[in-house]
């Protein structure tokens, strides 16, 4: 379930994140470079931004494994791009309209989906670090230790 607080701050984040794509596209497409080569750059520039701010404040957790939460947001993000990209590479070639507002209703129509998957895949709170090999898991050591400690009173 998504809450309130999470939808929130992902459209914040995400708002700002389309925000710099939208302008970097907005910029470069006047010097010359097509609107798809602009919404690559624009992509990328947005999506580091992007993956710190949802990781930090909208699906914020102590002690995730934040590897696996890049690699996975990754995954959603380049996903979602390249679904992004070919709508956005068909309203431009079968609507009139603006390649700007384009981009937008593209954007904006995928966030949803974006929102669903990061929440309970890339940021879930089960994401945990990985433990070093050598360590034993934590049942275990308690084990181990409820052992020796039942090894002491029966002397």
């Amino acid at each position: 379930m998504v809450c309130a607080r999470e939808v929130g701050a992902f459209t914040a984040v995400g708002t700002s994140a389309t925000a710099v794509n939208l302008s970097t596209v907005a910029a470069l497409v006047p010097l010359g470079i097509s609107p798809l080569a602009a919404n690559v750059i624009g992509f990328l520039l947005s999506f580091a931004g992007s993956f710190v701010a949802h990781a930090r404040w909208t699906f914020p957790a102590e002690g995730r494994d934040i590897g696996l939460a890049l690699r996975r947001f990754a995954v959603i993000s380049f996903l979602g791009f390249a679904f992004t990209e070919a709508a956005y590479a068909g309203a431009l070639e079968w609507t009139l309209v603006d390649y700007r507002l384009s981009l937008f209703l593209v954007i904006l129509a995928l966030g949803a989906v974006k929102l669903v998957a990061s929440k309970h895949w890339a940021f879930a709170h089960g994401v945990r670090p990985r433990a070093s090999p050598n360590a034993q898991p934590r049942a275990r050591r308690h084990q181990h230790a409820r052992y020796r400690s039942r090894a002491v009173t029966l002397r």
